[in-house]
């Protein structure tokens, strides 16, 4: 059974198309993820869905309520941790809390067992104000907060931007109890690491949804062999991948460029690279990330 379906969403914000017709279903306890930069449309359907926001036009449901209609029914059973911090500051970890719990006619006490393993560990500064928090503790209290009517839904928009590695590790293992639970969860982020983590993902680009899969279908559908590709001049190195045309795509990828080729060996590549000057030559057949994919699907734009 599906807790979220969305038909044919579209909203504009004047001339920006921020959603073209966007489609897709969550099912029921699973963790689907939006994968895609800044300015994708990833918040704007987040804001929709929480009924916070109104579709130009085509139609959505949450847990079997209409995001139109039923938006009463969505605000009291669904739980939203929106990108940006947006707690009471002057108040502490505790306050917060009991703020959020009396707001949907509950306890801390009553629903604690959700939230525990999390607070356990901003419990020692429940006393300290969430503005003097850090990044990783205020995204601790965000999702308690979150959690703390029992929602069956969670809707969290890019939770692990400009948080420590370590925060974000322990914030997905987080998620994977959440899971257990049986609560649904949607959740965006521009981190294309963090797609593995999810059960299903959808690639979003300006607006439009480019694949729908699982992360491990959407690897295996990459259809080119993938080279990494390093010299002494990364920067030249760039250049003359991208201007040779034997040469499918070639992206920048940290300290390597990862390319495709058509009708071209990594042989007879060295001996190019090695005409232009190039030195420390290193050609390394590689397997696709998330990245990869994206990159390719966009290409495809």
């Amino acid at each position: 059974m599906a807790s979220i379906i969305v038909e044919n969403i579209k909203r504009n914000y004047g001339a920006v198309e921020a959603l073209k017709g966007i489609s897709f279903e969550v099912k029921e306890g699973e963790i689907f993820g939006l994968i895609g930069p800044d300015g994708a449309g990833k918040t704007t359907l987040f804001r929709i869905l929480t009924t916070l926001l109104l579709a130009d036009s085509g139609k959505a449901t949450v847990d079997g309520d209409d995001v139109v209609k039923g938006y009463k029914s969505i605000r009291r059973k669904v739980g939203y941790m929106p990108g940006k911090f947006s707690l009471y500051l002057d108040l502490t970890v505790e306050e917060n809390l009991r703020v959020f719990a009396t707001i949907f006619n509950t306890t801390i006490e009553e629903n604690y067992y959700l939230i525990e393993d999390i607070y356990k560990q901003i419990e020692p500064f429940k006393k300290r104000r969430a503005g003097d928090l850090s990044g990783g503790m205020k995204q601790k209290l965000a999702l308690c907060c979150a959690l703390i009517h029992k929602p069956v839904v969670l809707f969290l928009d890019e939770p692990t931007t400009g948080v420590d590695p370590v925060s974000r590790k322990e914030f997905w293992a987080m998620l994977g109890k959440l899971k257990e639970s049986g609560i649904t969860i949607l959740v965006s982020t521009p981190y294309m690491d963090e797609a593995s983590l999810c059960d299903r993902i959808a690639l979003i680009q300006n607006g439009s949804f480019m694949k729908i899969d699982t992360p491990k279908a959407i690897i295996e559908d990459f259809d080119h062999e993938l080279w990494a590709v390093s010299s002494s001049n990364m920067s030249v190195l760039l250049k003359e991948l991208r201007a040779k045309k034997e040469i499918l795509s070639c992206y920048a990828f940290g300290d390597t460029h990862h390319i495709t080729m058509d009708d071209l060996d990594p042989e007879s590549l060295s001996i190019y690279l090695i005409e232009k000057g190039h030195k420390d030559i290193k050609v390394v057949k590689i397997k696709a990330s998330i990245e990869d994919c994206f990159m390719e699907l966009s290409s495809l734009e």
